[in-house]
């Protein structure tokens, strides 16, 4: 029981988060006489200690270390004495834990909104970099339209800005302090809880003891977050492999592996594991959420779950949004292959609008564009090799300029609005992006 009961073995990650709440608790209990000055500064002064043990490697755990709370507060006494069981006075590891995980968890956050800010800003400069590079664009795997590689890699680059957006609007409801709700009723002493708050760098204080102490809101947030942020990073990461697979992108081989039969393979498991980690990031977010559904008030065991997936999820996303920086500024786009992947048809919705600028209406030149697609099957050539003659005999209004159509970099510079595929739209779409990404630095 007593080695399926402890967490110390993953929630010592927490060690410093502890020493800091222990420290402002001891302050706070101080203020309100609960004990003197002189033990308020002898507890501070051990509670360094501890902490430098830890901080050096030499802090050792014993038989009866339940958790971190107990494994600190027990080498606490064993350095200044009795004074060291003062510090739990008012305070339950309810509201301890609670404080802990939420410190850790804020921490954390904003270490990988920088991370997602290297992310940005490599992708958005590495788009900068080929913003003269056409490629085919695809709608349900068929050639569609032709635009910009670096449109492309911006529409990949977009939803993961929309996630950070949402890190950073999580992290203020993460980031308010538990300390001093006690087991569940609040505490006895008259505890400063603002003054905690301000000590410890919280935004606020939680509004409820019931609720602050058995509340993981804030852990199936993030989880939830991760797992949609690394579904963006999964679709980047199959869009890579398809055009790795076409020759398209060639990957760096730090982040591809050979067969151990097939001496020819280049095996893209850097992408495959990206792609793999979502499923299962999903899989956390759900066993989490399903725990707490049906758990009563106020705190239950049940709730020592959360870190193991807190902790994994962390790691998960930091290795991710790691490895997904080094595919994006390694990766070569093979500009010949992506033109080849180019076919006259992609422009069949340029022609219908050649005709829509000459007063056509739009419903109108749609048949009249898919009829010319359809002579060029029969006639088994290629749509732009059609002679006037032939377009006009399909409708009397095309014209000698109607070769202009069959021209890419034109395709493209037309689609010149907000969010468009011209190439100024596409390097304000960069600038914004490396904009946003130094505010996350």
């Amino acid at each position: 029981m007593e080695k399926f009961n402890e967490s110390l073995w993953f929630d010592k990650r927490m060690w410093a988060q502890d020493i800091r709440g222990s420290v402002a608790y001891a302050k706070a209990i101080g203020k309100v006489g609960i004990i003197t000055q002189e033990e308020v500064n002898l507890i501070v002064e051990g509670l360094g200690k501890v902490h430098k043990e830890w901080e050096e490697g030499k802090f050792e755990t014993k038989p009866g270390d339940e958790d971190i709370h107990t494994a600190n507060e027990r080498r606490l006494t064993e350095i200044i004495g009795p004074t060291g069981g003062k510090l739990h006075t008012g305070r339950s590891r309810n509201d301890q834990v609670a404080t802990d995980t939420r410190l850790w968890a804020v921490e954390a956050e904003r270490d990988v909104l920088k991370d997602m800010g290297i992310l940005l800003s490599a992708a958005a400069n590495f788009s900068k970099e080929y913003i003269d590079v056409l490629m085919a664009g695809y709608t349900h795997l068929q050639p569609a339209q032709p635009i910009r590689f670096s449109h492309w890699l911006m529409s990949h680059v977009t939803p993961l800005v929309r996630d950070a957006e949402r890190l950073k609007e999580i992290i203020p409801r993460t980031n308010r302090c538990p300390l001093g709700s006690g087991a569940l009723a609040g505490n006895a002493f008259g505890v400063d809880r603002e003054y905690l708050a301000k000590e410890l760098g919280f935004e606020g204080v939680t509004a409820n003891s019931l609720d602050s102490v058995c509340d993981r809101d804030f852990v199936v947030e993030f989880l939830m977050w991760h797992a949609l942020m690394l579904t963006h990073i999964s679709q980047f990461a199959e869009d890579v492999i398809i055009n790795n697979l076409l020759k398209c992108i060639d990957m760096d081989d730090a982040y591809a592996t050979g067969s151990s039969l097939m001496p020819q393979k280049k095996n893209p498991d850097a992408l495959e594991l990206l792609r793999g980690k979502a499923g299962v990031a999903l899989g956390k977010a759900v066993g989490l959420t399903a725990t707490l559904k049906g758990l009563p008030r106020a705190y239950n065991k049940d709730l020592q779950e959360d870190k193991l997936l807190l902790f994994a999820a962390m790691d998960t996303v930091k290795d991710c949004l790691a490895i997904a920086t080094g595919v994006i500024v390694t990766m070569k786009p093979n500009p010949d292959k992506l033109i080849q992947a180019l076919s006259p048809e992609m422009l069949a919705t340029d022609l219908a609008d050649y005709l829509v600028r000459k007063g056509v209406p739009f419903r109108e030149t749609h048949h009249i564009s898919g009829a010319c697609v359809r002579l060029a099957e029969e006639k088994k050539v290629s749509i732009d090799t059609l002679s006037l003659e032939e377009l006009k005999e399909i409708d009397a209004r095309f014209e000698a300029d109607v070769t202009k159509v069959w021209d890419y970099e034109v395709s493209v510079e037309r689609k010149s609005s907000i969010g468009g595929t011209a190439k100024a739209s596409v390097l304000k779409q960069i600038e914004d992006v490396l904009a946003f990404a130094k505010t996350l630095e």
